[in-house]
């Protein structure tokens, strides 16, 4: 097995990349999902057009990744349905533009040296 973690890429609309990191604030059910070993997110800086976010999450093996992201996609096809099935009015505005995954194998790592 080698860790391995996944960049989801998300674009927004200029201004709104804090609300959208807001988000990301509190530990939801990837924090325990086995084989979750943590979760950053970035905000790129000196974007013109948009804000960026880099969500990164690493992973024991790439198995685990695999194994939250199809419980994960199950988990939003319920919501969705829940949501279209309660749907009144105009949905409220989205501020992402888009999204782009991208994962990479640790191939090398240093930590800090024992103090």
């Amino acid at each position: 097995m080698s860790q391995m973690t996944a960049v989801n890429v998300i674009r927004i609309e200029k201004g709104k990349g804090p609300e959208v990191a807001e988000r990301f604030a509190k530990p939801k059910s990837v924090h325990t999902f086995p084989g979750f070993v943590r979760m950053e997110v970035w905000m790129k800086q000196e974007s013109e057009d948009h804000d960026e976010l880099h969500v990164c999450t690493t992973w024991e093996d790439e198995k685990y990744f695999t194994e939250w992201r199809e419980k994960r996609a199950v988990e939003k096809a319920k919501i969705r349905a829940e949501q279209e099935k309660n749907q009144t009015g105009t949905p409220p505005h989205n501020p992402i533009l888009g999204t782009e995954l991208s994962t990479y194998v640790t191939m090398v790592q240093h930590l800090p040296a024992d103090q």
